[in-house]
């Protein structure tokens, strides 16, 4: 990666670190302010599910805070210890803020029970029920709001906690709707309320801690961008094939890749040089992604006997269902050399795959020593 290269990154991460903090902010604000509002009114009304949703609130702020923290944290310059930069750091801040609303939606789901078990009877005011109905359309609006910048810079955290605000909205309008029907008709509807809508935070908290942690753990590249850089590689005239592409996520839009071109036996290295080079570059500005290390394959470009041989090993490689693709065939007719890379599915044992694969090359080419290679089928 050139000086140019890394110029044109640290400008888009510091823009991006302050849209995070900027959003985290007013999140902060706006519920410590609701916390208070509904704390207030939940006192004076004796209402559980008030209290249980301004406590919410407060959980929410705590949430930007760490939101902004990670943010922090995840904006530091490569160092020595980490030269790949801190961009994971927001993938934690991410599993803590899940772990926050799954901590608020059990305490929901405990106080709830206990209030079924002990009810009691609470007192909305009219005061009550506009500042409860308030809350409602501030948290909806905050919580597109959070999300959609989330999703702008993509900021797992954000969209976490835009996400979870959508969820406060819908607890805070199933409490408006059992006041307004307690003040109605008598019926307290609020614990049992509160006790579905808490089952409901804690799936959607179980559903960012998995999707953070496929992020930890690391998961299939997604295809459009596989597909993309593919195209993008063999758009050269030079290149008949890209292969063997791997990503490497290290944090929000911090991805780096490594590829394997088939290229013709007849370049020089100064060529490959020039062209490894420029598709660098093409494949950078049109997807943001940083080839660290492209491979080449040769294949053969003046034997026809090489290119009948070719054509025979590959239909006999890809008539075994679990053979995914063929390439970096290269054969030396001369000193009875062939050697050529297999993808593998997740249905077979690779070990076991080479056996068959290597004494069907024996029956066939006896005199030649083969070598193959088993790659792993980590992108479409």
């Amino acid at each position: 990666m050139s000086n140019s290269e890394d110029n044109m990154i640290e400008p888009m991460e510091q823009s991006r670190k302050d849209v995070i903090i900027k959003t985290s902010v007013v999140g902060i604000l706006t519920n410590v302010l609701l916390a208070a509002f509904k704390a207030f009114i939940g006192v004076m009304s004796n209402s559980i599910a008030v209290i249980l949703d301004a406590v919410n609130n407060l959980s929410d702020a705590l949430s930007s805070v760490i939101t902004i923290i990670g943010a922090k944290l995840a904006g530091k310059l490569p160092d020595k210890e980490h030269p790949l930069g801190y961009g994971r750091i927001e993938y934690l801040s991410a599993l803590i803020v899940a772990g926050i609303v799954f901590y608020a939606g059990v305490t929901a789901a405990v106080e709830s029970v206990k209030k079924i078990v002990n009810p009691e009877v609470p007192d909305y005011g009219a005061v009550a029920l506009v500042i409860i109905a308030s809350a409602v359309i501030v948290k909806v609006i905050l919580g597109k709001y959070v999300k959609a910048k989330g999703e702008e810079v993509n900021s797992g955290s954000l969209v976490a906690s835009g996400s979870d605000a959508l969820f406060d909205a819908v607890l805070s309008l199933s409490v408006l709707i059992s006041a307004i029907i307690f003040t109605a008709t008598g019926i307290s509807l609020e614990a049992y309320v509160g006790l579905i809508i808490s089952g409901f935070i804690v799936k959607s908290a179980v559903d960012m801690m998995k999707e953070t942690l496929n992020e930890i753990l690391g998961i299939r590249a997604d295809r459009e961008i596989t597909t993309k850089i593919k195209r993008l590689l063999s758009e050269e005239p030079e290149v008949r094939g890209a292969y063997d592409l791997i990503l490497y996520n290290y944090g929000p839009d911090r991805d780096y890749a490594s590829v394997h071109l088939e290229l013709p036996d007849t370049m020089s290295v100064k060529d490959v040089d020039t062209l490894t080079r420029k598709v660098e570059m093409k494949v950078y500005k049109e997807t943001g992604v940083i080839l660290v290390g492209v491979g080449v394959y040769s294949y053969n470009t003046e034997d026809n006997a090489a290119a009948k041989i070719r054509n025979d090993v590959q239909e006999r490689v890809l008539a075994h269902e679990w053979a995914v693709q063929f390439h970096g065939f290269y054969i030396d007719i001369e000193k009875k050399k062939m050697r050529f890379d297999v993808v593998m599915s997740f249905d077979i044992n690779h070990e076991e795959g080479l056996q068959i694969l290597y004494e069907e090359m024996k029956k066939v080419y006896p005199d030649y020593a083969v070598l193959i290679v088993p790659d792993v089928d980590v992108s479409d």
